[in-house]
């Protein structure tokens, strides 16, 4: 069972001493789980796969790369390509005692020969520099031993068997005892239908080249090809087959509670509808891709008048296997102890429930509302640990993820883009990443997640109102032209798994097929206005630019008119029409702030190293420039805060339109885990400025981009490059992080710090914080009556 709810609801849920109504054995109270007791390898574990349903997803212990390429198939697990390195990993059974001992057996069957057939077997010690176990999943090496051909295969040594394994089932048997260090491993093969033995082999290997994870893997010595270089390339391996996966011994260290499903994580808003709705929860549960037999149905529990009660069971959405429940007239003034259940049904007909619980907090009644704002989250950071850590410590309100929850290059193996349900899948893998490091943040706090580019698999996204990109031989990449790459269906089904837990849109008319999601949520005296500020962006092609080239031979701070002719978008009309109107409703709150993707600005100088300037960043809003001060117009009377991400460079700017420093602030937070590099140093190219900040920081004052949009720099978080070998420590040399916003809607202000990555935020040290950060504005700051200087 996950558990991970407020003191004050375990406390609740302990004194009143009960369990789930037809639920059994669920421990939900803190003595209860303090006392569980800790498993050890003792006990065996064997894979459950004989009584699950055919489907995609292997199950909570597991890891499967990639998730597209496995399926669990007549009660085994079925490598669906003749790729290298396709693995299943264990996330519950970790190599880490290795002064005991262990034992490993599993079944496998060759599902056709291949001139390249990589072996199939059994991998030991695939680890990350952290061996930790999320991060262990996608190493792509490790001590592997099985059978390749008709060789049996232990480490470094290999020998012939006695006997052809064409397609029969060979079993596997590993046994490890523990030796001064090191580990005398002895592996059998045995062909089951005759119990025959067909090979064995030993070898003493040093121990710590065994700690770590342990997989299965299908072409094992093949690497780790995409779908499209198996297509262009060729070569492909042989299929494998996998059943009867067994693990016993003290050797293992065991945690069931590194289960991750069925039920992955859930989110959740609680917002003032100010209507007869009252407050309103929407509450997305997301499972893994369950199959047909499956059951199809999820639980919302509330834990009320000391025991649970049942609200509603909602059917899981199959593109995207999330469940979205809405329930009105919320209880705002109190957190309400939550719990969503999932029976899953086997094939023998017994039913095994998984139960994740949570927390719905009351909404803010202290006058002051505090927010984690976080994005962009490159993989080589993963699982980020030093972020969600910290904004667990900080137990904000509200949790704000602005975009690129996922990159192209998540979890490896290359991207699908057709069809669309292995489309789906592929981005599935990628999002659960997003999940599997954040649910803890999520589970006890309203989150609001917004798609960005990289979420609709682009390297950049000029949407154009939904259209489809032509000409997509020319960017395979998706970055340079307009339009989405996704199927209607598949930019949907990513806008469901990050938006369905939202207020309802304000309007969600689809353009060209793709829904709207643009909207209002009230919570805590605030009123955030959520904003797609690429879905109607123009696209370059329309003013015939090269994205990355056009500019590069202009001089370096003049401004071409050309690139910005009439017509232009980005917000479009609809979203411009609904800011004004909310821009005038100041029911229910004191403090409004605007939500979205990237900063209305040209913060960059250089990119993607320090020493490259680039002088125009079409991916920026501060492009189109007269949209851009259409969207800067219309947000002004609104005396909101802007907070966005995006650019992987953390900045607090103010924007200008009429005249410097006219209209509204924005925060851009540091990204999570910072990719594709971005310096503003406009000082090292004595680009010409005004007015800097009284603290005098390098780099700040009154500056027009070079799109001609005034913007007044107040704070940069620029990175140093990043070279570490330890992902954490890149992520914090490349100016990675996260924000955090205090409303207070007594006082109207706003205060906005900006964290680095790998610092601890409870230690109150100056040097926690980019230079410039912590800063508290005036809500009438937000319209140019300035205080700050």
């Amino acid at each position: 069972m996950k558990n991970n709810i407020t003191r004050r609801s375990a406390l609740k849920m302990f004194a009143a001493g009960v369990v789930a109504s037809g639920v059994t054995g669920c421990k939900t109270t803190a003595e209860e789980l303090s006392n569980t007791p800790k498993l050890t390898g003792l006990q065996p574990q064997q894979d459950n796969w004989a009584n699950t349903h055919d489907r995609v997803w292997l199950g909570g212990e597991y890891w499967a790369n990639p998730m597209e390429d496995w399926t669990v198939k007549s009660g085994g697990a079925e490598c669906l390509s003749q790729g290298g390195n396709r693995s299943i990993h264990s996330l519950t059974h970790q190599l880490a005692h290795l002064d005991k001992d262990f034992v490993i057996s599993v079944v496998i069957n060759r599902l056709g020969s291949a001139k390249n057939d990589g072996g199939a077997g059994i991998r030991l010690g695939a680890k990350s520099e952290l061996n930790e176990y999320r991060s262990n999943c996608f190493a792509l090496k490790g001590y592997d031993l099985g059978i390749k051909r008709s060789q049996l295969v232990l480490g470094s040594v290999s020998k012939a068997l006695t006997e052809s394994v064409n397609s029969q089932d060979i079993r596997l048997d590993l046994a490890g005892t523990a030796q001064s260090g090191a580990m005398a491993l002895v592996l059998t093969a045995t062909v089951v239908a005759t119990g025959k033995v067909i090979g064995t082999l030993e070898h003493l290997v040093p121990a710590n080249e065994l700690v770590g994870n342990v997989a299965l893997v299908s072409n094992f010595s093949n690497p780790a090809t995409t779908r499209d270089e198996l297509q262009t390339k060729g070569n492909p391996g042989a299929r494998y087959r996998f059943s009867d996966w067994n693990m016993q011994g003290e050797a293992f260290a065991v945690n069931h509670d590194n289960k991750f499903g069925p039920i992955l994580w859930t989110m959740y808003t609680l917002s003032d509808s100010r209507n007869d709705k009252g407050f309103v929860l929407n509450l997305s549960a997301y499972t893994g891709p369950i199959g047909e037999q499956d059951n199809q149905n999820v639980e919302l529990q509330i834990f009320k008048d000391n025991k649970w009660q049942s609200l509603a069971s909602e059917k899981i959405h199959p593109e995207g296997w999330v469940a979205t429940f809405r329930i009105n007239n919320w209880d705002e003034k109190q957190d309400t102890p939550f719990r969503v259940v999932y029976l899953e049904k086997h094939k023998d007909g017994s039913e095994t429930p998984d139960i994740y619980t949570g927390n719905i907090k009351a909404s803010p009644s202290n006058k002051k509302l505090r927010m984690a704002a976080l994005t962009c989250q490159n993989d080589y950071g993963f699982p980020y640990e030093p972020v969600a850590n910290n904004v667990k410590k900080l137990n904000p309100d509200l949790v704000f993820f602005s975009g690129d929850q996922i990159y192209e290059s998540h979890g490896g193996f290359g991207i699908v883009r057709t069809p669309d349900n292995i489309a789906t899948l592929n981005y599935l893998r990628k999002f659960y990443q997003f999940g599997w490091a954040f649910k803890d943040v999520m589970r006890n706090q309203p989150t609001v997640c917004l798609p960005d580019d990289h979420d609709v698999l682009q390297g950049n996204l000029w949407g154009e109102g939904g259209a489809t990109m032509q000409n997509v031989e020319k960017d395979p990449t998706a970055a340079i032209l307009g339009g989405y790459i996704q199927s209607a269906q598949v930019v949907n089904m990513v806008h469901r798994t990050t938006l369905a837990h939202h207020p309802a849109p304000y309007d969600p008319t689809p353009t060209n097929g793709i829904g709207s999601y643009y909207g209002e949520m009230v919570y805590g005296g605030v009123s955030f206005a959520i904003i797609a500020d690429r879905q109607w962006k123009s696209g370059p092609e329309r003013i015939n630019i090269e994205v990355g080239v056009t500019g590069q031979d202009e001089d370096k701070f003049s401004y071409n008119p050309k690139f910005n002719p009439p017509g232009l978008d980005l917000l479009g009309k609809r979203q411009e029409d609904f800011l004004i109107k909310w821009g005038k409703d100041w029911q229910g709150h004191s403090l409004k702030a605007v939500l979205s993707q990237t900063v209305f600005a040209g913060i960059c100088t250089h990119q993607p190293v320090p020493t490259r300037f680039m002088k125009y960043d079409f991916d920026s809003s501060g492009w189109p420039a007269s949209a851009r001060n259409r969207a800067v117009d219309v947000m002004r009377d609104s005396m909101a805060l802007h907070i966005c991400g995006d650019t992987h460079l953390g900045s607090l700017s103010q924007y200008g339109v009429d005249k410097q420093r006219d209209s509204n602030w924005a925060f851009c937070t540091p990204a999570i885990s910072a990719g594709w590099p971005r310096w503003w140093k406009p000082d090292s190219i004595n680009m010409p400025y005004k007015n800097r900040p009284t603290h005098g920081l390098s780099d700040t004052g009154e500056f027009n981009d070079t799109f001609g949009n005034k913007m007044y720099i107040y704070a940069v978080g620029n990175p140093v490059v990043g070279k570490s070998g330890n992902r954490y420590v890149k992520a914090h040399e490349k100016g990675s992080g996260f924000g955090f916003i205090t409303f207070d809607t007594e006082k109207l202000t706003y205060t906005m710090q900006a964290f680095k990555f790998l610092v601890d935020v409870t230690d109150g040290k100056a040097s926690n914080q980019y230079p410039g950060w912590p800063v508290t504005i005036h809500q009438k700051e937000n319209k140019g009556e300035n205080l700050i200087g």
